[in-house]
């Protein structure tokens, strides 16, 4: 069933990833700017945003069988995916894009919750398995790049096929595990019930920090390569930056994998902490390998890519385990959101002190962890004392 769950996730969002194939074709067929271009990508951000919120608000994850949400919300993403190939002009290519993002909403955040379903013990492996799919599926885009490239018609008609099958392989085949959650009437109040739990403010507050630096580096990495091979005196073909992209991401599967299983045996915020620790070093790193041996640079930017992603799944599990029960959902579909809403201020910061060619870009997302490590610190000392003799548990 996790197998399952984690092969919806990757068809079923494999319209995101198609964003950056649609922005270059149809940046050329209609003569759009770069920043024009670059909102074909980012509108689909926004519209995630959009439909986590409402989700979040109308408590839908929590009201609706995850089964069936799951699968409506691949089927809509399909459509609305396979649309841009038929509009004829700008606006309406961005509320293609928009919209997507906005069905895709119901896709990542519920499957989350039914990984949960399936494990108790072993809930950080599970999710983080999730996780790393997508990883992979994140960086697939670079690895089409550099085998050459696909056009606009075959990407689109693929994912849009891709979410299509998703669907329909969760609504036949999925059901809940063992350790499901309880449904409960809508509730205006849903979300501020959820606002008000201490220990879900701080593992949102950790979220946060890790989603500073996650975005940023993956949409830029790319450029980072190219700035630091041009700086090396050995310009890089674009096959070869799309090559160093892709493994810079796709190599984050394995610390999916491992922060699953080092969490499920030492605990999540101690791996978490570990991990913005290591990712927080390694951006500041960056800047002093830019520009070097290939072989040094490979070693720093690779060690990024494992930590910036193997705490991802936890802060999910850490939410499953500390939420009221019947506001798992919706708990996690407002992080969720607030996270992706903060990766597009990360992402124009980036932007505008003019990408990692600046060299001082890149380490300046070290704040996130800075400000994660903080936040699960007290999360660790918070959970201590209510477990002391005397504690308001204890």
């Amino acid at each position: 069933m996790l197998g399952l769950i984690a092969v919806v996730e990757l068809l079923g969002m494999a319209g995101w990833f198609a964003g950056g194939v649609a922005a270059r074709d149809l940046g050329v067929r209609w003569q759009l700017s770069a920043v024009e271009a670059a909102w074909l990508t980012s509108i689909v951000q926004l519209g995630f945003v959009a439909g986590t919120l409402v989700a979040a608000v109308l408590n839908l994850p929590d009201l609706l069988p995850s089964r069936w949400y799951v699968a409506g919300a691949a089927l809509a993403a399909a459509g609305v995916n396979g649309s841009i190939l038929v509009v004829d002009g700008y606006p309406a290519a961005l509320a293609t894009r928009f919209f997507l993002g906005f069905c895709l909403a119901g896709v990542y955040p519920p499957a989350m919750k039914m990984a949960a379903t399936w494990f108790r013990d072993r809930r950080g492996f599970a999710i983080g398995a999730v996780v790393g799919a997508l990883t992979v599926g994140k960086a697939s885009p670079y690895l089409v790049e550099a085998l050459g490239g696909l056009g606009l018609e075959a990407v689109i008609g693929s994912t849009a096929a891709a979410a299509l099958a998703a669907s329909l392989l969760v609504a036949v085949a999925y059901r809940d595990g063992p350790y499901g959650f309880p449904r409960r009437p809508f509730s205006w109040r849903l979300v501020g019930e959820v606002a008000r739990v201490p220990a879900l403010r701080l593992v949102t507050a950790g979220y946060l920090g890790h989603m500073w630096e996650l975005y940023a580096f993956w949409g830029f990495v790319a450029a980072y390569w190219a700035a630091s091979l041009e700086a090396a005196g050995s310009p890089g073909s674009p096959a070869l930056v799309a090559g160093l992209a892709f493994v810079s991401i796709a190599v984050g599967v394995v610390g999916c994998l491992w922060g699953g299983r080092a969490a499920d045996r030492l605990g999540r915020e101690r791996v978490v902490i570990w991990s913005l620790a290591a990712s927080g070093t390694a951006a500041v790193l960056s800047t002093a390998v830019f520009g070097g041996p290939l072989a040094l640079t490979l070693v720093v930017i690779l060690v990024w890519g494992v930590a910036v992603i193997a705490d991802s799944a936890q802060y999910s599990a850490l939410v499953t385990e500390v939420a009221p029960p019947h506001a798992v959902g919706t708990a996690l579909t407002l992080q969720t959101s607030l996270g992706f809403l903060l990766t597009m201020v990360a992402i124009q910061f980036v932007a505008a002190a003019g990408g990692p060619a600046t060299r001082w870009a890149f380490p300046a997302l070290a704040l996130g962890p800075v400000a994660g490590i903080l936040a699960m610190s007290a999360l660790v000392r918070a959970r201590r004392v209510r477990l002391e003799p005397g504690g308001p548990t204890g």
